[in-house]
């Protein structure tokens, strides 16, 4: 890992970029991939085949937010509140949308976000995405909440990112950043709004708990998804053992009677240990969970190199603001700091927007979890095949050829009136 941490993040100038394959129709998976995805057309199509697919109690937990999921459903209005403004007669033909984070350029503005307990859903979930971010030369964050070991997917790609959910004890920490940085990840996630568990009462609804509890309610669960059953669970046993939670305190299985996840104590977690995590950890740092702009500030002077403004994707505090309205405000505390979003990303447009605001990159969740669960690598590379094209497309349409002139200017607010005066009252 180098000790060395380049500047931040741009879009790739014009002159170094590759023209793409030009877009004309939703993107199509190839005759060899899985049946299933002959019918996906974007993101949101993933959910219904894997809401088939994964036993009620896992999908519940993946899918579902916190309380009312009043969150979760504001991360999507607020993209509806931004229109855009597109400029024509401009010569599109050159048109990429490569973008360089942290020293690296990617293929595309946007990456895959954290999420725990994929490999409850997915057969080796954590290395299909890992694998499948690789082949599309985009970046995947490991959750601390996953099944598998950290140094596994550290081998499986080698940029990589790791989220960490840390206790407020500099003992748990120092640890945990060491065994990091020696797996060799040059980009530590840390975040920052899990002060305590979040009220997910679906979870109870629909019988989750992590470790799983073996029942009779969730044996039913298990054989009404045979697919799952068969080509998840028994394959994953018969090949690799009894998954476990191997990134976050002690060890415990993915089903157990008796285990519980060692959750520690995350209510003491201060600025005082970021400060630490910074003198320790040599690589980027970045804060996933920011909201106010304040925290931007702090962060920004606590020589963090990033941070997500996110909520979570409503799973934490049911309520919180979605992260594009308040984005704004914390790119104009930000300085030279990275600011990344995540939290209901679904479409090209949505990425767009979320550039268009300040953003430098996004990240996308549960479509690419579905996406493994049902197809596996070709799954998630389709997800992302979707997205880029989606973007791609988009640019054309709104009459850029670059990133860095998704601006702005090109979006307006959906209820407003341009060159309307706010005084003129019409009878």
């Amino acid at each position: 890992m180098s000790n060395l941490r380049p500047e931040p993040s741009e879009p790739v100038a014009a002159a170094d970029q590759v023209t793409p394959a030009r877009v004309h129709a939703a993107a199509r998976p190839d005759k060899a991939s899985p049946r299933v995805l002959r019918s996906i057309l974007a993101l949101d199509d993933f959910e219904a085949p894997a809401r088939r697919y994964i036993p009620r109690p896992i999908f519940g937990y993946v899918s579902g937010g916190a309380e009312t999921n009043a969150s979760m459903r504001a991360n999507r209005g607020s993209f509806d509140d931004f229109a855009f403004v597109p400029k024509a007669l401009v010569d599109v033909s050159g048109r990429s949308q490569k973008t360089a984070l942290f020293g690296r350029t990617y293929d595309a503005p946007f990456g895959i976000a954290p999420m725990g307990g994929t490999a409850m859903a997915a057969y080796q979930g954590d290395v299909v995405l890992a694998r499948a971010a690789a082949q599309a030369n985009v970046p995947m964050i490991l959750s601390g909440a996953s099944l598998t070991p950290l140094e596994q997917i550290a081998e499986t790609n080698r940029n990589a990112w790791f989220q960490a959910y840390l206790p407020g004890e500099p003992g748990a920490i120092t640890g945990l950043v060491e065994r990091v940085a020696r797996a060799g990840f040059d980009t530590l996630c840390v975040t920052v709004d899990v002060a305590v568990g979040a009220n997910r009462e679906n979870n109870v609804r629909t019988g989750f708990h992590t470790p799983l509890r073996p029942s009779l309610r969730l044996a039913w669960d298990g054989i009404t998804r045979p697919r799952w059953l068969i080509g998840m669970l028994a394959r994953t046993l018969l090949l690799h053992g009894m998954p476990y939670f191997e990134n976050m305190g002690q060890r415990a299985p993915m089903l157990s009677s008796m285990a519980n996840r060692d959750w520690r104590v995350r209510d003491q977690l201060s600025w005082q240990h970021i400060e630490l995590i910074r003198r320790q950890w040599k690589g980027h740092l970045v804060l996933k969970g920011i909201l106010a702009s304040d925290d931007a500030r702090i962060a920004r002077e606590s020589g963090v190199d990033g941070v997500i403004v996110s909520n979570h994707g409503g799973r934490q505090l049911d309520g919180a603001v979605a992260p594009l309205r308040v984005l704004p405000g914390i790119v104009a505390q930000a300085g030279g700091m990275t600011v990344m979003l995540d939290s209901g990303v679904r479409r090209g447009t949505d990425v767009l927007k979320a550039l268009g605001l300040g953003a430098r990159f996004v990240f996308v969740g549960r479509p690419m979890l579905y996406a493994a669960a049902i197809a596996g690598v070709p799954g998630v590379r389709h997800a992302i095949n979707l997205l880029q094209e989606e973007i791609d497309r988009d640019m054309a349409l709104l009459g850029i050829t670059t990133l860095a002139d998704m601006r702005p200017e090109r979006l307006m607010n959906a209820r407003s009136f341009d060159g309307f005066e706010a005084s003129c009252v019409c009878p």
